[in-house]
């Protein structure tokens, strides 16, 4: 008997989910808790093991593809029952995880003006190229033309009046898909959304360079690479209790503003497939040292996409940095259902004037941007100087 095996409720409110990355192909024998599928939701990548135990008959989505919650995702031929067998395609199926040999089968040619099934970035190259995709062959779910297929098969093919080599204003389509797509949604809302302003202030970290100096050695002994985020995260999570609205959301639907009580700071980082916001829970409970191991536990889990839905959901407050390229200014966009994102620049030497004098400090630009329903210009910049006072008094330990 089929066993269809739907898309479960993976929590945190969430209604639908990306497919990534399948991790088998019909025709597969799986076993019961053997990983099936990867998909993408709120930013986690979560992997979804089998059920049951027996042969792949049909993968519901193909990688790529949005798929709401209850919707099939793979039918299972349980072990000792028959199922009707899947259509028969004539293709090599993609080498899977574990493969050590392609799977080959056969394939009925696709009669004359039958559609062809091909995803809608694969149809698009095709077209634009003057490619018949009758001629491609597909290695997708149930033989159908991916894109890649469509790009293996114009390397590999001169076009009728066309030259296989790219002319100077070529280009190139991209899917966007994963997180990409995840972030290019909630960009797009946020801004559609919330009506935003940045506020700018410089701020001198020579106190927070001669700390940091004097207290690296020790942290490092008890395995924290100590950074100035840490410091900057240590000054936010003092100053917010007392400008409440800060760590807020919005709650359009009651019409209530919703302040938090607990602060969990989202720390925006970089990874190959784009920006994410691992949470440090409970920040304020933490010591320097372990705000600086948690960031960088944090940050290393973001790039090696092992972090769970539970430590990239939640945040009541981010703070975001332009990282190794420094630069003058950055208005970051605020992470909604935030209000509030703290945007920290480069640490660099430069001439200020002290009682009169000209001398060489450790300056920063903080820019901090906030939805103007809830948080006005006067109170965001009472926090942002009460941030950069806790910075500017930093002190050495021991001292």
């Amino acid at each position: 008997m089929a066993y269809e095996f739907r898309l479960p409720d993976i929590g945190e409110g969430v209604a639908e989910a990306e497919i990534t990355k399948w991790l088998v192909a019909a025709g597969d024998t799986v076993a019961e808790d053997q990983p099936l599928v990867e998909v993408l939701t709120d930013k986690a990548t979560v992997e979804i093991p089998s059920p049951r135990a027996g042969r792949i008959a049909r993968l519901g989505a193909e990688q790529g593809a949005i798929v709401p919650v209850g919707s099939v995702l793979v039918v299972i031929d349980v072990a000792g029952e028959a199922s009707a067998p899947p259509a028969p395609v004539a293709h090599v199926a993609a080498v899977h995880a574990g493969a050590t040999t392609p799977t080959v089968t056969t394939q009925t040619p696709p009669a004359v003006g039958v559609r062809v099934e091909a995803v809608p970035a694969a149809r698009m190259l095709a077209k634009d190229r003057g490619l018949d995709l009758a001629t491609v062959t597909g290695t997708g779910p149930n033989g159908r033309i991916t894109l890649e297929d469509v790009k293996k098969t114009l390397e590999a093919t001169t076009l009728p009046g066309k030259s296989s080599a790219p002319s100077a204003g070529a280009e190139e389509r991209v899917p966007l898909r994963g997180l990409r797509r995840k972030i290019a949604d909630h960009m797009a809302q946020t801004w559609s959304k919330v009506p935003q302003f940045t506020f700018v202030a410089e701020c001198d970290m020579t106190a927070v360079v001669h700390a940091r100096e004097a207290a690296k050695q020790g942290a490092r002994e008890s395995g924290a690479k100590l950074t100035y985020l840490a410091y900057v995260v240590r000054a936010v999570v003092e100053s917010l209790p007392e400008f409440p609205l800060l760590n807020a959301s919005l709650d359009e639907a009651a019409g209530e503003i919703v302040m938090k009580k607990h602060y969990d700071i989202g720390i925006a980082t970089a990874t190959e497939d784009g920006l994410v916001v691992p949470v440090i829970r409970g920040a304020d409970r933490h010591e320097l040292v372990d705000l600086a191991k948690e960031i960088e536990r944090l940050a290393h889990g973001a790039r090696d996409r092992k972090l769970g839905l539970e430590e990239l959901t939640g945040g009541t407050f981010t703070i975001t940095t332009t990282g190794a390229f420094g630069g003058l200014l950055a208005t970051p966009i605020v992470h909604h259902p935030q209000v509030a994102i703290l945007g920290v620049h480069a640490v660099t030497p430069k001439p200020v004037v002290r009682d009169g004098q000209i001398v060489i400090r450790e300056i920063t630009n903080l820019s901090l941007s906030l939805d103007h329903r809830v948080v006005d210009g006067d109170v965001g910049a009472r926090f942002l100087y009460d941030v950069i006072a806790r910075l500017e008094r930093a002190e050495v330990p021991g001292r």
